[in-house]
């Protein structure tokens, strides 16, 4: 069977693809989870990749959960209430925080549906574009579960506390338009631009030294937790390494002698 995870390098930008498109890239099995968390962790490791964009192969970005696995309580649904709880702990539960927490820019292309645990791996990436064929839903109750990948935590930082409600308690799929106005995501392209506009922003990103990147969305993350005196405090350690890097000697140059710079990851 075909890696679930695809990934093609494009110089400094790797696009991945979820790559179940008969199944509309749901995630029920183990064995996808630890593709995800293995692609996170090389992403982490490889300086040379200075930002990531991840779509989904086929009409779907991500379709969550494998509702027929639900029905027949079967594959990540199996056994005990402990064995489900053991399960979700160490497949489903693993991946949400390791997007979040991966140090390279992460840019989501959302092509078509990306419904519960879909909708919330999107969020964990740092910016979301969409489709205008786009859905999305945080649907959990309409199956009468709950949002057990992170969804909760992660949604009302994005679209605020009630509009986060407004979708999580109905359930109810919204297009690109409405999520373009509750700030899910910060642009909506016709079908055909999406992949070429999520490609242009991640050279953009990438245009820039990966230390500045990686250190500047760690700052973000962090700051989202911490007060601003201990965010400052990590802002000047990041700065006092920023400034030693051989990468921040080249731009200021090239800004003082009016010329492109060329980083060497250094």
């Amino acid at each position: 069977m075909e890696p679930f995870v695809l990934g093609e390098r494009d110089g400094p930008v790797v696009i991945a693809s979820f790559n179940r498109p008969d199944q509309m890239n749901a995630i029920t099995e183990a064995q996808q989870c630890d593709e995800i968390l293995a692609f996170c962790t090389a992403m982490t490791r490889y300086k040379t990749v200075r930002a990531i964009v991840l779509t989904g192969a086929g009409k779907a970005f991500c379709a969550g959960g494998n509702v027929k696995h639900m029905q027949e309580r079967a594959g990540m649904f199996a056994g005990s209430p402990y064995d489900i709880r053991h399960t979700y702990r160490t497949t489903v539960q693993l991946v949400g925080p390791a997007l979040y927490n991966l140090e390279v820019p992460i840019i989501a292309a959302i092509n078509g549906a990306a419904i519960g645990l879909g909708l919330d791996l999107s969020c964990m990436c740092d910016i979301r574009l969409a489709s205008e064929k786009a859905v999305v839903a945080e649907s959990y109750v309409k199956l009468g579960i709950i949002p057990g990948g992170g969804g909760a935590w992660i949604l009302p930082r994005i679209v605020g506390n009630a509009r986060a409600a407004l979708m999580t308690l109905t359930g109810d799929a919204i297009k690109a338009d409405k999520m373009l106005e509750y700030g899910l995501v910060a642009e909506v392209l016709p079908p055909e631009d999406l992949l070429p506009r999520a490609k242009e922003l991640a050279h953009a990103i990438a245009a820039n030294p990966g230390h500045a990147t990686r250190m500047a969305k760690r700052l973000l993350r962090e700051g989202q937790a911490m007060t601003l005196p201990a965010l400052l405090e990590m802002a000047a350690a990041f700065q006092a390494a920023a400034h030693h890097t051989e990468d921040h000697l080249e731009a200021v140059n090239a800004m003082l002698e009016k010329r492109s710079p060329q980083f060497t990851g250094k």
